[in-house]
Formats: C-alpha cells, structure tokens, sequence
C-alpha cells in the first residue's frame, strides 16, 4: 500500500501506517522541524518542507508514482476547544480543502484524514465530505479514543476514512483491553532531576492543584498536576489512569513525595513520546524541548493509525 502523508509532522501516521505494512513514498509539511524528524524516520521517503499549496500535486505525481493510501491531518489549532474563545484562522482551517486537491490527482484507493473532533462543526466540513464522495469516495467517519488501543493517553480524534468505488468501509475497534496509564510510561525515579514543590517562584494556582492532589490522595502518593493551560478537572489526576491529551506545550508535571517533601518534575519528552505510543526505534533527535514537544502534540498516535490501515487491508 503505497501511502503519501500530507500534514505529515513528525511522522505519527506514517509510522502507525508501516507498522501495518504500508510502504511510505512522501511526506510534506510546512514545519521544517516536524519534516527533519520525518526525515529520519523514514529515509527511503521523498520529503517535502512546503506549505500544500505551493506543491503541484501534477508535478509531484510524476515525481512519487501512483499511491494507494492518502493520509492528511490538517491544522487543528483554529478548530480545537483548547483555544478558548480566541479567534479563529479561516485561512488556517481551509488547508483541510487541500486533501481534495490531492485525492482528485492521484485517486489513491483510500484517504484516511485524522483531526480533533471539533472539526465537525466547522461550516466547510459538509463540503469537504461532499467533495470527496463527488470524487467517487465512500466516506465514512467516527471518534476514536488511543486510550482503547493500547495508548496511555485519552485522545478523542475524529477520523474520516474514505474508499474509492467501495459500498462500505469496516473499520476495526478493538474490543477494550487494560488500558495503559501514566506509571506505563514514566521513568524510573531519579533518571530526571527534581525541584521542590513549594518555592517562592511557584505560581499560586500550581500549589493550590497540588495542594488538591494531596488532599484527595495522601501526602505520600505520586499524582500529576496541569502546570499549563487550564482544565476542568482539578488541575491534578493520578497515575492510575491513561494520561490527559497532550498539547503543543509543557503541560503536565509530576508530583513525587520525598523524606524533605515535595519534589516536581515535568514529563520529560522520552514519555510524552510513549504516551503517544511510539514504539523506541521512533527516533526525536532533532530540535529543541519545545519544539520536540510541539511535534508530539501535534501529531497521531500510531497503534491508532496502524489498526485503522490494517482494518483497509482486510477491506
């Protein structure tokens, strides 16, 4: 299955993909980061630092040959409920039109685009469907948690899977096994260093969701705290549950109990990357903190992406 990843990132589809057999020709991507990291995951690609736009799908056909699989995840940022009543970029969601561009040139027999849920009530997103049902495609849509497929992360994403000349697409869920949490995929204590909880820098409202993590559970378990962004619950979970969605930032840090007190931590990029579900051989060598973490966040779990390719190749 011959697969081209457009809004590929760093790579989260694509590596689902191939684990499932699929042979991965092209990647594009606008961040020059996300494609360097592309890059060296899979080398035998062609991979492109462009904005979709500004890539002729004509010229490109030529170059990559025909493909069988389209995968797409276009900008979330303007669609997500993470930006609050900020303003939202018209121009920023309407790059998702461009998976019609691609689909209508290389007539792949399938075209998988993955975005967060609150894609849905976007006023194009009946066009974008329309669209692709006018180019010959089945299209069929549904919300998918990485929690149920062996990730230690909630992660709803909208996926809308579509086949060329097919009467129905089935895509596999697999039934609910143990899901994985936070102590799945945290280092040992002490390969990261720790500062004290309570300092004079500390902001108040990190101490005061540390403060209801100790309240609930005793002043002698581990917990994370939200130290960015806002949440509705508490600003603190435990370890015993798959973690919160991770975003663009530093958001989560850990709390540990020590014989002096409270020490903290933030999750360190080596978790976030298995909290994502990348396997070790997914290799994250290239940026700063930041920007590697602005990659995970933006990306796709691979057992996700991986089980929805081989539920195409039992189609």
């Amino acid at each position: 299955m011959r697969t081209l990843d457009i809004f590929c990132g760093g790579g989260g589809s694509s590596f689902g993909a191939r684990q499932a057999g699929a042979d991965i020709v092209c990647g594009i991507d606008f961040d020059e980061v996300a494609t360097s990291i592309y890059s060296m995951n899979f080398p035998e690609a062609a991979v492109l630092t462009s904005r979709l736009e500004d890539v002729k799908p004509k010229s490109l056909h030529r170059s990559i040959g025909d493909i069988d699989l389209l995968l797409a995840s276009p900008e979330c940022t303007n669609h997500t409920c993470a930006r609050g009543a900020a303003p939202r970029s018209e121009a920023s969601r309407a790059t998702a039109m461009q998976v019609i561009r691609y689909a209508k040139e290389f007539r792949p027999q399938w075209v998988v685009m993955e975005n967060v849920i609150h894609m849905r009530p976007w006023s194009r997103y009946a066009e974008l469907k329309s669209s692709l049902e006018g180019l010959g495609y089945n299209v069929h849509e549904l919300v998918l948690d990485a929690s149920d497929f062996g990730v230690a992360q909630s992660r709803r994403r909208l996926f809308v899977v579509c086949g060329l000349g097919v009467d129905s697409i089935t895509i596999r869920t697999p039934r609910r096994r143990k899901r994985k949490t936070v102590r799945d995929i945290l280092d040992r204590p002490g390969t990261w260093k720790t500062s004290p909880l309570i300092t004079n820098r500390r902001a108040k409202a990190t101490l005061e969701r540390a403060q209801r993590g100790i309240e609930a559970l005793g002043d002698k378990a581990s917990f994370l705290i939200v130290y960015y962004g806002t949440d509705g619950s508490g600003g603190w979970q435990p370890l015993d549950r798959p973690l919160r969605t991770i975003t663009t930032v530093d958001r989560f840090a850990l709390v540990e109990p020590y014989a002096s007190g409270h020490e903290m931590r933030m999750l360190q990029v080596p978790e976030l990357a298995r909290a994502m579900g990348f396997s070790k051989d997914y290799r994250l060598d290239l940026g700063t903190r930041r920007e590697k973490v602005r990659v995970l966040g933006n990306g796709v779990c691979p057992p996700v992406m991986a089980d929805v390719v081989r539920s195409l190749n039992e189609s």
